[in-house]
């Protein structure tokens, strides 16, 4: 639950502050006529993206055995290029969303209402369907209600804080949040990596379903709270074998370096000069 409450407290506040931007950028320029076109087609792409993870859920449900997996390990193989997409483009992207998402919408307004709704839509919908398909493959294996929990706690956190951004409430700095879950987010999906590899070792695709990396089940009971803890974040788990391993560190260990290396490189303040 608590991946998908990550999920869903990034993705929605994303969603949330797109919207707040084409709201804001109404109101302030009194055109506050054309909102109820703008929620319009916000309501569309909400609507879409639940219907798209519901027929993803019910879609896996008639399957069984190496179907089930293969089409599991696909899902997870899509999160992962998704959420690798999502991060560094919004780490590329966060300082001009504002300015590009206004030159849309005025654009739109200049060709008419729907064209406003179907902006608005676009804008919306890219971000609800990767939530969507990044909900589906954190959710996998779950037989609770756990993870319909954690979206939805997320996604109401997230609402709450964009409104509270738009009204001046309160502030944060979004590009440390988005950084550091973002870095939190490369783990979540190597661990959905992993979990993609599993499933297609169970669907016989890859081999070595039995070769473990290692077994930790000593030291990490299953029913201890921290390995579930480290399950349901990262998909770590006591006993993964060597190709599962070998794909978390592969794509996790590069992916995280390359997503926190601007960071690391911001050249240290120059001294004041001193007086002579």
């Amino acid at each position: 639950m608590t991946a998908i409450y990550l999920i869903g407290l990034r993705e929605g506040l994303e969603i949330t502050l797109v919207v707040s931007i084409l709201v804001a950028f109404l109101v302030k320029s009194d055109r506050k006529h054309l909102l109820k076109w703008v929620w319009s087609g916000v309501a569309v792409a909400a609507l879409l993206s639940i219907g798209v993870a519901a027929l993803l859920q019910a879609g896996t449900a008639y399957l069984s055995g190496p179907h089930q997996e293969l089409v599991d390990a696909i899902a997870s193989l899509i999160a992962v290029v998704f959420v690798t997409f999502m991060i560094f483009w919004m780490r590329r992207m966060a300082r001009q969303m504002s300015k590009e998402l206004r030159g849309r919408l005025e654009d739109a307004i200049q060709v008419g209402p729907f064209a406003v709704a179907g902006m608005a839509f676009l804008a919306v919908a890219r971000e609800g369907l990767e939530t969507s398909i990044l909900f589906f493959a954190a959710a996998q294996g779950a037989d609770d209600w756990q993870p319909f929990v954690g979206i939805t706690l997320g996604l109401a956190t997230a609402v709450v804080l964009g409104f509270l951004l738009y009204a001046s409430a309160v502030r944060i700095n979004l590009t440390k949040f988005f950084t550091w879950t973002g870095a939190l987010l490369v783990l979540v999906a190597a661990g959905i990596l992993k979990y993609g590899v599993h499933d297609l070792q169970e669907a016989n695709v890859l081999p070595g379903l039995n070769n473990h990396a290692f077994d930790l089940t000593g030291a990490l009971p299953p029913t201890a709270w921290y390995a579930e803890l480290l399950r349901g974040m990262f998909n770590f788990t006591p006993q993964p074998s060597v190709l599962e391993t070998i794909a978390w560190i592969a794509y996790g260990v590069p992916v995280l370096v390359l997503f926190l290396l601007p960071m690391l490189r911001k050249p240290a303040p120059e001294p004041a000069p001193s007086n002579a």
